[in-house]
């Protein structure tokens, strides 16, 4: 007589789907991820378009601070090869001109009533930035922190100086002010290649 053959009993796996499903929702809500951030850039005003635009702006050539950026992530400040670390002494002294330097910005006299009526200022300045195609982004964010701190460094010295405090402490008014005496003008040039040293 012949024995009947036994089935074995599977696995049952009918709720296999429904848990990889809740451990793929538990990680996605429980992961942290880097976001990626970007450069706090204030953009200008339209233009009105019932004011004539002079196409033919010609700036000066002492008003430029040219930054650039190589292949190799060189820093090249005008006409000499700098330092991450120098980029922010160098930008505080062209912003600034302290010394009324005829090499840097001309410096105009402004009336700005909260710092106390007519002030000297170099609001024709322009700093601007070109980086090469093959520059790391990590040089290039390094370049535009630099340069913001140079701006943040100066609004904050001369709060200080008018009415002693910071310049986040300020009321806006104040604020206002101070960005008058030194507005942040970066410019962004299109990359382009650059050799190394």
């Amino acid at each position: 007589m012949a024995r009947k053959k036994r089935s074995m009993p599977g696995i049952n796996s009918s709720s296999t789907a429904d848990i990889a499903f809740m451990l793929l929702i538990f990680f996605l809500t429980t992961t942290s991820m880097d976001t990626d951030r970007g450069l706090a850039r204030r953009l200008p005003n339209p233009p009105d378009p019932n004011v004539k635009q002079n196409d033919d702006i010609i700036v000066k050539e002492r008003n430029v601070l040219q930054v650039r950026l190589n292949k190799d992530n060189q820093l090249m400040v005008g006409s000499e090869y700098l330092d991450i670390k120098q980029l922010r002494a160098k930008a505080k002294e062209f912003v600034a001109n302290p010394n009324n330097d005829e090499n840097l910005p001309e410096k105009h006299l402004k009336n700005i009533p909260l710092l106390g009526g007519d002030c000297m200022i170099t609001e024709k300045h322009v700093i601007s930035v070109q980086n090469d195609v093959g520059t790391s982004y990590q040089a290039y964010i390094d370049v535009q922190n630099e340069l913001v701190a140079a701006y943040n460094e100066l609004r904050n010295e001369l709060a200080n100086e008018k009415f002693g405090m910071d310049y986040i402490e300020c009321s806006e008014d104040e604020q206002k002010a101070i960005r008058d005496f030194y507005p942040q003008k970066i410019s962004e040039a299109e990359p382009k290649k650059y050799g190394g040293k």
